[in-house]
């Protein structure tokens, strides 16, 4: 990567400096809009004792699921579980730490880490077992509860389109997570569809600026369907 251009050709060179025990916040919802080459390189590197922020962990194997079979992850902070069977096994058996987080929250929390904001006052879980150990304090009569915000060593979202300046475009439901996800990373890596020449992008239509964005590559995605519905 040289200057502003911050294409990359490699996955290797993509999620280069990643170590045992980082945290990576990922973007996506459910098995769309994921970075799936960037997974598919975590899980060859066979990076150990990571802490995962997304909004789930994939399905037995596929997106982040596929890094459960070798126990790479340490701890997941996530607002949903229910969609893979190697992960609720994991977690009865003690060996992964679950962190449940509601949705709203744990984008909230993306992107006031990426914000530089370090905590924030929200009511969602307060009265529940979300609400247990966190400060509380009442506005106009309501109690909230503090959340602290995330950051991580690693970011990793999945764009549309991207120029070669670290520009990103998201596309329908990769809305959910990527954008506030790109923000809260040291080093955050985005594999895109498609890579244009800066000026390309109209202006107004761009959700991360560049200025977020270290790394960028093109990747191939087989963009699986999580669950087939059809009609008879």
């Amino acid at each position: 990567m040289a200057g502003f251009d911050k294409v990359v050709s490699s996955y290797e060179a993509a999620m280069e400096g990643l170590k045992d025990g980082d945290t990576i916040i990922a973007g996506g919802f459910g098995l769309c809009g994921i970075p799936e080459g960037l997974i598919g390189e975590i899980k060859r590197k066979q990076t150990k004792n990571l802490t995962v922020v997304s909004n789930n962990c994939g399905v037995d194997d596929f997106g982040l699921g596929i890094l459960l079979h070798d126990k790479q992850i340490k701890k997941i902070i996530a607002s949903y579980v229910g969609e893979n069977a190697l992960f609720e096994q994991q977690l009865l058996n003690g060996e992964i730490d679950v962190v449940l987080t509601p949705q709203g929250t744990l984008a909230e929390k993306m992107r006031a880490g990426g914000a530089g904001i370090p905590a924030f006052y929200t009511a969602t879980g307060y009265g529940t077992p979300v609400a247990q150990g966190k400060e509380v304090k009442e506005f106009d009569g309501r109690p909230y509860i503090l959340e602290e915000s995330i950051t991580g060593e690693f970011a990793i979202v999945k764009a549309w389109k991207a120029d070669r300046y670290g520009n990103l475009v998201f596309r329908h439901t990769a809305m959910n997570f990527n954008p506030m996800a790109a923000t809260a990373g040291k080093i955050t890596v985005a594999e895109v569809e498609e890579i244009v020449e800066p000026g390309e992008l109209e202006p107004s239509q761009i959700h991360t600026p560049g200025i977020y964005v270290n790394r960028v590559i093109k990747g191939n995605f087989e963009k699986r369907i999580e669950r087939v519905t059809t009609r008879d």
